[in-house]
């Protein structure tokens, strides 16, 4: 008979990123302790009300961010993001369109655009090694 196995946990911080939340918005209960797997999988298969609404409204992480504004996360800092915005302002900024997004934004489509070329290429060359 083997020893009881003890749950395998994570630090707050960590559970925070794989929920893709901001850890400082979230209840003092959540940050106090550590996670384990299976509170994880609890967490994502039934949210509650405070997870629920953190995903909706934010504050948001920073990856987070840069993902609904469709750029990087360098592009956030050069773009002098500093703190996590709220989804109220992502989308005033995704309307305002201030100069240093459309520029983020333009180079992060150049970027994808050279990544599907790179792509492609080596797809090709690996089907005409391949005959």
């Amino acid at each position: 008979m083997s020893p009881s196995r003890t749950p395998q946990t994570m630090k707050p911080e960590t559970a925070a990123k794989k929920l893709g939340i901001y850890l400082p918005a979230t209840p003092q209960e959540f940050r106090d302790a550590p996670v384990s797997r299976q509170q994880l999988d609890e967490l994502i298969v039934n949210p509650p009300a405070w997870l629920t609404e953190l995903r909706q409204n934010g504050p948001h992480p920073r990856d987070v961010i840069a993902h609904k504004l469709g750029i990087s996360n360098s592009g956030l800092a050069r773009g002098g993001v500093t703190e996590a915005l709220t989804t109220a302002d992502i989308s005033a900024l995704l309307q305002d369109r201030p100069e240093w997004l459309v520029q983020e934004r333009a180079t992060q489509a150049e970027v994808h655009e050279e990544n599907a070329r790179v792509k492609a290429l080596k797809a090709y060359k690996r089907s005409q090694a391949s005959d």
